[in-house]
């Protein structure tokens, strides 16, 4: 017979001899970039920045096999947790599927008078990710759209009072890319109000406002960990909260709806499994098989958390990264203001930036789409402030039809502006300040500057 311990020696030293060769395969085919060439190099607006550790960890998962969500998901959960300083993170299968769950949980009868039903309203954005505002159009809840800032391409605070209705239930809004919103102004209103707040944090994962990370002020915080955004897992997301009753609703209608907290491959946690009535199911039906709300499956891989637990080592870093490439541009286009509106944080702020944006003004002698064209044949990739103005698009249609689709306060005039005038560069971790100096350069010579 084969000797467990040896047996268990000879898998470890070949796992460890794997894990190595990942190392060198990673310094052979990944560790080299190439050099930029200015006009011939493409200049994305995002990328994945990596090295050895994530694809070291991705193999180890592999190795192990366990598939879904298991010791790195519980690691990453845990250190995401600890970093935002909340009491509960839930890792989930993408951002979109974070907002989902996030609205979704506001929907609970857990939550007495206080849930979301359908026909109330929610407080939100047009100028922003769809996602968003899907959950509440699904769900049958109402958005109502109220305008933006320019310079912070946030929401205008100052209509949250004409927004509201006795209809209203909640506030939903993102910080757009990477600029937080007026936060306290929001939080004061939802307090006032009896409102619940999810924050929107795909686009601004280690801003701070007053200090405190964003995503940690309202009752729930979302993030994405899509390859653009601030760190990735290739696909992903989360939810966070410190209110324990949303965190118990969160994780049953993360995991198909069930009452059961028990880890995956884990029976009977409680001491009670067979021993519970719920419902009108007979006494002692299995608790793993109780369901306590319509939920869903939404868990991420284990290989994939394996991925994000290595990024989490390189988060603060990155955000360092994208402040000072943000900064760079915005010193080096500040002469441009009569041609541009330019972007500003928010007052009390300290944003890790997701891209930065710029408007064209109405006199610059140039449209939007001219100077996307210019950078774009020059290498340099561009992106819209993503829907422009969300209630223009085809999704709406059905929704422009019905009299109660969705609200909106004023004209959205300056949500407009940026869906005709505004666009975004990028100034992620993997730009040199090379890169960046040239984009600022060609954005200049573009504008007339000098």
């Amino acid at each position: 017979m084969i000797d467990m311990g040896v047996k268990q020696q000879s898998a470890d030293q070949l796992k460890q001899e794997i894990l190595d060769r990942v190392a060198q395969y990673y310094d052979l085919v990944h560790a080299t970039r190439a050099s930029f060439v200015p006009g011939k190099s493409r200049i994305p607006y995002a990328g994945r920045v990596f090295d050895a550790a994530e694809m070291i960890n991705l193999v180890d998962s592999s190795l192990e096999f366990w598939l879904t969500h298991g010791r790195f998901a519980y690691e990453f959960e845990s250190r995401l947790a600890s970093f935002l300083g909340v009491q509960h993170c839930y890792l989930v299968n993408s951002g979109s599927s974070a907002n989902l769950l996030a609205f979704m949980a506001l929907t609970s009868d857990a939550l007495g008078t206080r849930k979301i039903q359908r026909g109330d309203e929610v407080i939100t954005v047009a100028a922003g990710f769809p996602t968003t505002v899907t959950p509440i159009v699904q769900y049958g809840a109402i958005p109502v759209f109220v305008d933006v800032e320019l310079d912070t391409c946030n929401i205008d605070v100052s209509q949250l009072e004409t927004a509201l209705s006795d209809k209203t239930k909640a506030v939903m809004l993102a910080h757009t890319l990477g600029n937080p919103f007026d936060i306290r102004a929001v939080l004061d209103f939802c307090q006032r109000h009896g409102l619940w707040l999810i924050e929107d944090n795909c686009d601004a994962l280690g801003s701070r406002y007053e200090g405190k990370f964003t995503g940690t002020f309202g009752d729930i915080g979302t993030s994405s960990f899509y390859p653009p955004h601030h760190m990735t897992m290739g696909e992903g997301g989360a939810v966070y909260t410190n209110n324990p009753v949303l965190a118990k609703i969160m994780l049953s209608m993360r995991d198909w709806g069930r009452d059961c907290i028990c880890p995956s491959g884990t029976d009977n946690l409680c001491g009670h499994r067979f021993e519970q009535r719920f419902g009108e199911l007979p006494l002692g039906y299995d608790h793993k098989y109780v369901y306590s709300h319509f939920g869903y499956n939404l868990k991420a891989t284990d290989m994939q958390a394996a991925v994000g637990c290595a990024q989490l080592d390189k988060l603060p870093i990155f955000a360092v990264a994208r402040q000072k490439n943000w900064r760079l541009l915005r010193e080096a286009l500040a002469h441009l203001s009569s041609v541009f509106v330019l972007p500003e944080p928010t007052r009390g702020s300290g944003p890790s930036w997701f891209g930065f944006w710029l408007t064209v003004r109405e006199n610059a002698g140039f449209t939007r789409e001219q100077i996307v064209q210019h950078l774009e044949s020059r290498g340099i990739q561009t992106r819209m402030l993503f829907a422009g103005n969300l209630v223009k698009h085809p999704c709406f249609d059905a929704l422009r039809a019905k009299d109660a689709g969705y609200r909106v306060v004023g004209e959205l005039s300056n949500t407009d502006r940026i869906m005709n005038s505004a666009f975004w560069v990028g100034v992620y971790p993997g730009m040199t300040e090379e890169m960046i100096l040239y984009i600022a350069d060609t954005i200049r010579l573009f504008s007339g500057g000098d």
